[in-house]
């Protein structure tokens, strides 16, 4: 008897060694009131109810404190989670009803604190932008704009000067070559007229080559050599220094060789100091401004901490309960898991206390007892039915006759070998549809069956498949059932040799009275025609070439059914072949040449594969037999077409194949038709006007007693794109037919068993 907690061993506490269950008891709530204390200190330090002032240092101080008991939490909890994943990896139940369980605990209990975190985070945020979006803002950005403005005025002032002052210095070049003290005098009237009270010429590595007398002492820093370099004659570069208390500007000169203009103009110095005053103020307010996000992140950070102390405290709270509560469930559903794979020897342990879920354990107990009865007594009856079936399906098989199996909605359900044979089509393609649609020739029988108040009915049905007709003999067995509609066992027997058999021996007593009844007077009629010709062709002068012409009629005519007559009695009675050792080569060379000249319009080759090609057989009746295809396949030529034809052929190719001799007849005629072709083997069946009906049926008798058989094909399976038909003579080397083959000849069509020779054209 297996217990569900042997086959998925629990993880609760109650369960585990007793030392490790007291510490496993003791580290939650212990962690869970440490969280909780650590949540409330930070609290009541952060509102002032105490005397610790909250500087940046208490803050952190706290805020790592609750980290490292929320970290504490999330252990614990991440220790639970796996022994959950284990018990699921285990194959134990209801490990996600206790996840859901303890969600649920979770949300429940952190949902009021995160929403506070939330409102109060919103609040401080909201309370930091109105002081920081008033007036103070306002008033603060104008100041410095209006600092901006003063220097940007200065800034307009100096470019015109210097824009103006380049222009005197390059009129003033030749003096600076030729008198340098008046070029001097220039400069310096230049830079006073503007209020200049620095002015130099400078060259690119920042010489000073002259310099205004403005009697201004003040040194001006000289620009720097790659700030030089990007100054053209157009456009002066302008730079304040605050610290020196001045504006400069520099140009280069379009008249000199890499000199250029540099003027300075001192600025205001109470402008200067109130606009120091006011970058002070406004690098205040972007430090405040600045330290604004860290304070509000830093109470988020406190504000979030404490949340997820209080969240984790829950979720552990959560996952204890859940364990209580979803231990006898998860028994319960692990057992109920081993009964789904099978297992009804599961039994739940019942423990008194749990109440209402210890009676629904019991009643799982019985319920997996009755289960195994009746799981017992099913396999049991199971066991017979399947020898039942073994057997049924053994005799099926081996069954000769076609049995097919059809249930009241009129599909297949059961089909045996030989009934696929019959039928041409495998069990897989046919179990499941219609009978109808897999052998429409049985619907006359099948509606007859349902109508009829008889548990059997018997019949006779032909069916056609690959152009190959099999009489078969029905039998229709109703089978009782429950339903109100009948199933049915139809048994096929293949009748097809024996209604040949017995067709060819009734045409065969036919012809011996047909030959009997017509033969005996032509003698007479033909020797009195002759008698009469002689006697009185000499007397008659008056219409002579009409009486000439009757009695040619006569006898000619005589002959015909003489020869008619002739063949009816080799039908009736074929000679039995005398079998010797003969060389098939010869013959068929032979009866090659013979029908050639016969049909010099025609050219008849011979191919022989194997040379010498011996055999044992009745040469006289196998050239007959060859001779008959080959004048049926010149006559197919004559069938066609004069302007289709072109020039008949035909190709006679002889070989050994396995333990038989073939003979192929290949010709360009008319070819066979492509419907029942197999009626051209029943007697006195034929396409050609002046054709008995029986050359085939000779040739199928001849090689059916040498062990062979006779296939018809298109010339088109052997000679791609060819008109006309293949004929293929087949018989044994030894010249003895199969010992379990008895009876009539034999046929052979391509992708059809041998059938017996009822027919011939």
């Amino acid at each position: 008897m297996t217990s569900a907690d042997t086959a998925a061993p629990s993880s609760e506490p109650h369960k585990a060694e007793p030392r490790r269950r007291r510490l496993h008891k003791l580290l939650a709530p212990f962690a869970v009131a440490l969280a909780l204390l650590s949540a409330f200190l930070t609290f009541v330090v952060l509102t002032g109810l105490t005397p610790i002032t909250p500087t940046r240092q208490v803050v952190v101080t706290f805020l790592l404190i609750n980290a490292a008991t929320v970290l504490l939490l999330v252990m614990i909890i991440a220790r639970e989670l796996w022994q959950v994943v284990q018990a699921r990896r285990r194959g134990r139940a209801a490990a996600r009803l206790h996840v859901q369980i303890v969600s649920l605990f979770s949300v429940i209990a952190v949902l009021p604190a995160v929403l506070v975190s939330i409102v109060a985070n919103v609040t401080i945020d909201r309370g930091l932008d109105r002081l920081f979006s008033g007036p103070t803002r306002a008033v603060i950005q104008n100041s410095l704009i209006v600092a901006n403005a003063y220097l940007h005025e200065h800034a307009q002032l100096i470019r015109g000067d210097i824009i103006g002052m380049a222009n005197d210095v390059n009129h003033a070049r030749p003096l600076f070559d030729q008198d340098r003290q008046s070029f001097r005098q220039v400069l310096t009237a230049g830079a006073a007229s503007r209020n200049l009270p620095g002015a130099m010429l400078i060259d690119k590595d920042r010489n000073i080559l002259e310099s205004a007398q403005t009697g201004i002492r003040q040194d001006f820093d000289t620009p720097a050599p790659e700030f030089l370099s990007n100054v053209d004659d157009t456009e002066p570069q302008i730079a304040v220094f605050i610290e020196a208390n001045y504006v400069a500007a520099v140009i280069r000169l379009s008249a000199f060789s890499d000199t250029f203009l540099y003027v300075a103009r001192l600025l205001d110095p109470r402008v200067v100091a109130q606009l120091r005053q006011t970058q002070a103020s406004v690098a205040e307010y972007a430090e405040i401004e600045a330290s604004r996000l860290g304070f509000q992140v830093t109470l988020a950070l406190l504000f979030t901490v404490i949340a997820l102390t209080v969240l984790m405290s829950s979720v552990l709270i959560g996952l204890n309960f859940a364990n209580w509560l979803v231990g006898p469930i998860r028994r319960l559903m692990g057992a109920a898991n081993l009964v789904s794979t099978g297992d009804l020897d599961v039994q739940v342990p019942v423990i008194k206390s749990e109440g209402d879920l210890a009676h629904l354990g019991e009643t799982f107990n019985k319920m997996t007892q009755e289960l195994r009865s009746q799981r017992d007594e099913l396999v049991s009856a199971s066991e017979v039915i399947d020898s039942r079936r073994r057997f049924i399906e053994a005799v099926l098989s081996s069954a000769s006759a076609g049995i097919i199996g059809v249930d009241a909605s009129g599909s297949i359900g059961i089909l045996n070998r030989s009934a696929e044979k019959l039928i041409g089509h495998s069990e897989s393609e046919t179990l499941g549809h219609p009978l109808t649609e897999i052998i429409p020739e049985l619907d006359e029988m099948m509606k007859t069956a349902r109508e009829s108040a008889q548990r059997l009915l018997q019949g006779q049905v032909t069916i056609n498949r690959e152009g190959h007709e099999r009489n078969l003999s029905v039998r229709i067995s109703a089978e009782q059932t429950s339903h109100s509609q009948d199933s049915y066992i139809i048994t096929l027997d293949d009748i097809t040799e024996l209604v040949s058999a017995q067709r060819t021996s009734a045409w065969a007593d036919v012809a011996r009275r047909i030959a009997h009844e017509i033969k005996n007077p032509l003698t007479p009629i033909q020797l009195s025609a002759e008698r009469i010709k002689r006697k009185f062709g000499k007397l008659i002068v008056e219409d002579k070439g009409i009486f000439e012409q009757c009695t040619d009629t006569i006898i000619r005519q005589v002959d015909d059914i003489r020869r008619m007559v002739d063949e009816f009695s080799r039908f009736a009675r074929m000679p039995k072949p005398v079998i010797e050792g003969e060389d098939v080569a010869d013959t068929v060379r032979q009866a090659v040449f013979l029908m050639r000249v016969g049909h010099p319009d025609i050219d008849i080759a011979a191919e022989i594969k194997d040379e010498p090609l011996r055999a044992r057989f009745d040469r006289r009746l196998i050239s007959q037999a060859l001779t008959n295809i080959i004048k049926n396949a010149t006559e197919a030529i004559e069938a066609v077409p004069p302007e289709e034809l072109g020039k008949g052929r035909i190709e006679v190719v002889a070989g050994r194949e396995g333990e038989d001799i073939v003979i192929d007849v290949i010709d360009n005629g008319i070819g066979l038709p492509k419907t029942s072709r197999s009626r051209l083997l029943e007697p006195y069946v034929t396409t050609r006007e002046k054709g008995t009906g029986l050359g085939l049926a000779i040739v199928g008798r001849v090689l059916a007693d040498h062990g062979g058989a006779i296939e018809l094909n298109d010339a088109s399976l052997l000679r791609p794109g060819q008109r006309g038909a293949w004929m293929r003579l087949r018989f044994s080397i030894s010249g003895q037919p199969p010992q379990e083959q008895p009876g009539p000849p034999a046929i052979s069509i391509p992708g059809e068993p041998k059938i017996p020779v009822t027919s011939g054209n």
